[in-house]
């Protein structure tokens, strides 16, 4: 007969599945830090040694780390999707800007679409809390807080989706854009009328999300990206120029 006795699941199972879920639907993000132990086994309504049982697996399968003096810490997964030399790669080649761009539109207009039609209203209201913070960045002159809140949006919106797996894939693309790795984001918001026509398509990525219209979400997603792609090729054409007009003028100054 195909039957088992039942079996009592340990405490410090329950607690390793709840910081797993956690981390998988991407509440508990990487680098960060867990409460204390004593606030932790208190939340959790466990004893000290089955929390200990159960970090000590989440370690050992390098899901959380431990920071000598600092406390448990959630590892910083994001760092393994990538190799070091495909970074790179992607540092020294144009043409994964580019792709890089055309696979953003695609997934993040996917992401909208689904957001529209799945996510919760508190996830859109979150979304639209962070536009707000756009609004209020954008009235200032330095564009440093508008640059990071233009990728907490984007991400908003990803969570929203409720695709674990395209919001860790994401996640990670972006950590790569923090980096540098692609291009420099705030070179997008340094001339005023950019970060004008940045903030109107923000504002109707947001419409369409509000308004659960994963049609017009999606497209402005869309017109938002290709926006960006074009944005950047002139700029990279620019430089080029640029390079070239450098090297007559440095001819023509040299010449006799």
């Amino acid at each position: 007969m195909p039957f088992t006795k039942i079996q009592t699941e340990k405490l410090s199972q329950s607690v390793v599945r709840q910081i797993e879920q956690l981390i998988l639907r991407g509440i508990l993000r990487p680098g960060e830090r867990l409460p204390s132990e004593r606030e932790l086994s208190d939340r959790l309504g466990v004893s000290r040694p089955s929390l200990r049982d159960a970090v000590a697996d989440l370690q050992a399968r390098g899901l959380l780390s431990s920071r000598a003096g600092a406390g448990i810490y959630v590892a910083e997964v994001l760092g393994s999707a990538f190799s070091g030399a495909l970074v790179q790669l992607f540092a020294t080649h144009d043409e994964a800007v580019f792709d890089y761009i055309a696979f953003r539109r695609d997934m993040e207009g996917l992401a909208a679409e689904r957001a529209a039609r799945l996510g919760s209203d508190t996830d859109l209201k979150v979304v639209d809390v962070i536009f707000q913070k756009m609004e209020a960045a954008h009235l200032k002159r330095d564009p440093t807080d508008e640059a990071a809140l233009d990728a907490q949006f984007h991400l908003a919106i990803i969570e929203s989706s409720h695709n674990v797996v395209m919001l860790h894939m994401m996640r990670s693309m972006y950590d790569l854009l923090r980096q540098g790795v692609f291009y420099n984001r705030q070179m997008m918001f340094r001339n005023r009328t950019t970060r004008e026509l940045l903030l109107d398509q923000h504002r109707a990525i947001n419409t369409g999300l509000q308004a659960r219209d994963p049609v017009a979400a999606r497209a402005a997603v869309e017109a938002h990206l290709t926006y960006v792609e074009q944005s950047l090729s002139d700029q990279l054409r620019a430089d080029r120029n640029e390079a070239i007009a450098q090297q007559r003028f440095q001819h023509e100054q040299n010449r006799t």
